[in-house]
């Protein structure tokens, strides 16, 4: 696909965000990541790709002026219920960086996501400092929770999205309508892959009728390589699947019991190409996976930003004809 639209996207990961951005058509001209197996990641999938291992706070956006679209996942802890909703006093909250990044480079459009705490009341006074910044340097802005399995991830995974637009541009920019299509099951998803060393459970697939609960990576000084807290366990567990880590490869032919997913099904559930290889042991490697931004999700929303540029593009061509015409 050719690319008519650049971007730029900090605390890129192992790439969610960035796959889905990239099939909507947008060059990444640079993806900043300050975690070095996360790069590997993406430098083993997409060499071409312009990674940057480094802090957002040491990186500069000056050399990007004019870049179409400013996109990120700006850490999460900061507004987790999990964590202690520390907000702007918590020193991984990166949202002044993004502002700063933002004023440096002045792109066409923003897209930046977070947990859906940010969207709770206790931050309101904060978001609304964020969007009166955003105003002030001439965008319009929509902040609101979507979930992920209303863009075909076979998972619930709420996420708070705030899309920044230019004036002229935001006038053509729609909201991406939920799609109606049909969401493969757990069990659906997964069993191509689950029965992949010759285990095979009719029950399990009959159990497993429904979409994932929120996968949940945690931190590098929280969480393991298992699917979430206490309440998420269970509901895996309602599911056939034991949420307490994950397996090393598919459960073989006499497997008896709840098998666990695998770093390869945790992808799938989060919308990730089949091929997209993950680098470091169980628990980095599903860390990257467990805090991505679902690539459908970023793809819906990049199909819409760069629909918006276009129409606006058509509407100055249209414009400029009609003006030599009427001269």
């Amino acid at each position: 696909m050719s690319k008519n639209y650049t971007s730029i996207e900090i605390c890129a990961g192992a790439g969610g965000q960035a796959i889905g951005l990239d099939q909507a058509g947008f060059e990444h001209v640079a993806l900043v990541e300050i975690e070095a197996l996360a790069c590997q990641t993406l430098m083993f999938n997409r060499p071409d790709w312009n990674i940057i291992q480094k802090d957002v706070r040491a990186f500069s956006a000056t050399k990007y002026k004019d870049v179409d679209l400013f996109a990120g996942g700006v850490p999460c802890p900061p507004f987790s219920i999990a964590g202690k909703q520390l907000g702007k006093d918590d020193e991984r909250d990166l949202f002044p960086e993004a502002l700063r990044l933002i004023k440096e480079c002045s792109p066409k459009a923003v897209m930046l996501e977070n947990v859906k705490g940010i969207l709770s009341k206790k931050f309101s006074s904060y978001r609304s400092q964020i969007l009166s910044e955003l105003k002030e340097l001439g965008y319009r802005c929509i902040w609101q929770l979507v979930n992920s399995s209303d863009y075909g991830v076979s998972q619930l995974r709420p996420r708070a999205i705030l899309i920044a637009i230019k004036q002229e541009y935001f006038n053509y920019f729609n909201w991406p309508k939920k799609l109606d299509l049909y969401l493969p099951s757990v069990g659906q998803l997964l069993h191509e892959e689950i029965t992949s060393l010759g285990w095979d459970d009719n029950d399990w697939l009959k159990k497993a009728n429904s979409i994932a609960p929120t996968l949940v990576g945690g931190s590098k000084k929280h969480g393991g390589a298992d699917l979430g807290p206490t309440r998420a366990k269970q509901s895996w567990a309602q599911m056939g699947i034991c949420g307490k880590g994950l397996a090393d490869k598919p459960p073989l032919p006499d497997f008896v019991g709840m098998p666990r997913l695998t770093l390869q099904m945790t992808a799938l559930i989060q919308g990730f190409p089949k091929k997209w290889k993950f680098v470091g042991k169980k628990t980095p490697a599903y860390r990257q996976v467990g805090n991505a931004f679902p690539p459908p999700v970023a793809k819906a929303f990049g199909d819409e930003i760069v629909n918006a540029f276009e129409k606006y593009r058509y509407e100055i061509t249209k414009g400029a004809g009609f003006e030599i015409e009427a001269a």
